[in-house]
């Protein structure tokens, strides 16, 4: 933990998934945001270094519970991705909108925010349809073949697309969309505080909305910090 304010964001994340915790109550973005060195994080969102760091070496020292997603094989990192965060989108985002519906027909009048907020979960859910479909059906498999590749000792023709990067690129360029939704929903809901008196409708919805949050910066994490700067990196080894 030397030199903590040097490290970016994504990296201390990336050393200890217990950090994200941290800058989740900081209000540091960790996912798209996280190629900020500490220190110019903190100065940004005027937050105390030394109570970050304190924090941080809190969780550095409770770590050895919480799953070493650096270490992972590149296509198991890619298949738990699938099998955790993208059935927890599929799942969530159909009670997401029951629960909106619900809300918005019975709250909307005394709560104009909820109208946008309904807005903004429907363009996150469409958003997000598309974005995994293309992860699964193009750049997860890709990246799966380019890890065989290494291990069989073998080349790889240059696939349709050209090269991993331009996907990522497009990957990426999605999160940023999908992070500054659920961004603007956190601002609307007050960080996904229910009104006080709300009904248990009302309060399932944000706690709903504040649990997927935690889940989508997660998922873009083990994405945009370390899936893919590696696919990228290994493609240099094994195409021709």
């Amino acid at each position: 933990m030397n030199a903590i304010k040097d490290k970016t964001v994504a990296e201390l994340v990336t050393d200890n998934i217990k950090n994200a915790h941290v800058f989740k109550k900081y209000g540091i973005d960790f996912c798209c945001g996280g190629g900020e060195k500490l220190e110019v994080a903190c100065k940004r969102r005027s937050v105390n270094l030394e109570d970050i760091e304190r924090d941080l070496l809190k969780a550095y020292n409770t770590g050895s519970k919480e799953y070493k997603y650096n270490s992972w094989e590149l296509d198991f990192l890619a298949d738990h991705i699938v099998n955790v965060h993208h059935q927890y989108v599929e799942e969530s985002i159909p009670l997401l909108l029951h629960y909106c519906q619900r809300v918005v027909r019975s709250h909307a009048k005394d709560r104009p925010e909820l109208i946008e907020i309904d807005i903004l979960i429907h363009k996150l859910a469409d958003e997000l349809k598309s974005h995994l479909r293309k992860e699964e059906l193009i750049l997860f498999p890709f990246i799966t073949k380019m890890v065989n590749a290494e291990k069989e000792n073998t080349r790889l023709e240059r696939p349709p697309f050209g090269t991993a990067g331009n996907p990522v690129k497009m990957m990426e360029e999605e999160h940023e969309i999908a992070g500054d939704i659920i961004r603007k929903i956190a601002d609307l809901s007050d960080n996904f505080t229910p009104p006080q008196g709300s009904c248990n409708t009302f309060k399932a919805f944000y706690s709903k909305l504040d649990e997927f949050e935690k889940d989508l910066y997660l998922h873009i994490h083990l994405e945009n910090n370390i899936l893919f700067p590696k696919a990228i990196a290994l493609e240099e080894k094994v195409m021709i």
